[in-house]
């Protein structure tokens, strides 16, 4: 039975907490190739592995199944699908990727596809943006310098998860508003990977401050440029860091 911490908030159940570890752990073995396309697994075995309840494999199999990871074929069991059926935008296989051995690779495919919406949202929101979004993404921008200054990068990816998920939202398309999750994934995966500076590059976080400025002025070449800006430094970073230059 859930239980509730002293800010009244709903603590997860300890089966909650086995589904988490077994959906995390299958997941991440399918990702990064330790249980290969093609391979077949058993709810039988997987119950005994994990030492739960088939209800808690079997909630696992379908939100991998759910996730175009895995399907279940009667007489067969679960059989891992090929990675052109993944679903490859959920934040959880992002997040698996990004733990896997190949995780530079992965960071500078999606750096890529960030190319492709960010800047356009930039542009967008610089005519649609609340009087509310511009005071949290400068407020954003001004936490960023904080924990930067105190080399605080937990701290610091949250205020930049902040401002790129804000960033989105302003953007006014609900569509573009939803990669907010893929976004967050990608700056987390850096940072819990070593794969940004023990003090963030202030020239990142002057370009944020553009982005902000521009959208609040409603300049929207100038958005868009900025935000395409803030995306190829974080890519040169990523390449720097696998250099180990």
């Amino acid at each position: 039975m859930a239980t509730t911490d002293r800010a009244g908030r709903r603590a997860a159940s300890p089966a909650a907490d086995r589904h988490g570890e077994v959906l995390d752990v299958l997941g991440a073995e399918i990702v990064s190739g330790a249980v290969p396309e093609g391979s077949v697994l058993r709810i039988d075995r997987l119950d005994e592995r994990f030492g739960v309840s088939r209800s808690v494999v079997r909630e696992a199999v379908r939100v991998l199944s759910s996730m175009g990871l895995v399907e279940t074929r009667r007489r067969v069991g679960v059989l891992v699908r090929p990675r052109a059926q993944w679903h490859v935008f959920d934040p959880r296989i992002i997040r698996w990727r990004l733990d896997s051995p190949g995780r530079e690779e992965q960071l500078l495919s999606l750096g890529e596809l960030r190319q492709g919406f960010e800047p356009v949202a930039a542009g967008l929101a610089a005519g649609r943006a609340t009087r509310e979004q511009c005071a949290r993404m400068a407020a954003a921008v001004m936490e960023m310098q904080v924990h930067a200054k105190a080399r605080d990068l937990e701290a610091y990816l949250e205020a930049d998860q902040d401002f790129h998920a804000t960033m989105l939202e302003a953007s006014g398309n609900e569509m573009l508003a939803a990669l907010a999750g893929v976004v967050g994934e990608v700056l987390a995966g850096r940072t819990h990977h070593d794969l940004m500076p023990s003090r963030p590059n202030p020239e990142a976080i002057r370009l944020h401050s553009e982005v902000a400025q521009a959208i609040g002025a409603g300049d929207a070449a100038a958005a868009t440029a900025a935000m395409a800006a803030i995306i190829d430094e974080a890519s040169a970073a990523v390449r720097e860091a696998g250099s180990g230059s």
